[in-house]
């Protein structure tokens, strides 16, 4: 099996180029970084940054991770506990729900 490494330089480049659109690519590493990588391709990114994702870390390192997140997109929650089988109690982003709803939350 061959690693990240021996497919591409750097392996960032393979995700959509709209989901790091602020931070060079070249600062980011993939496993260092992947609380922001996870992050960021489950708010935004498209199918085929979720398989290179799930490739690279597992579904149970990414549910793993998410677990973590304050913050998610209730889409994407529904996802990670349907795909991954965790309960949804164990995300910090459900039970810590902001009191206060966004402006524009219609």
């Amino acid at each position: 099996m061959s690693t990240l490494t021996e497919i591409t330089d750097n392996p960032m480049e393979l995700l959509s180029k709209h989901l790091f659109w602020d931070t060079p690519l070249t600062k980011i590493e993939v496993e260092k970084d992947k609380s922001f990588i996870i992050h960021r391709v489950l708010e935004y990114g498209l199918i085929d940054d979720w398989h290179l994702i799930a490739a690279w870390y597992g579904l149970t390192e990414i549910g793993r991770v998410a677990t973590q997140f304050r913050t998610l997109d209730p889409k994407a929650l529904a996802f990670l506990v349907n795909i991954t089988g965790l309960p949804i109690n164990n995300f910090r982003c459900y039970t810590t729900k902001q009191l206060m709803k966004a402006h524009w939350d219609y």
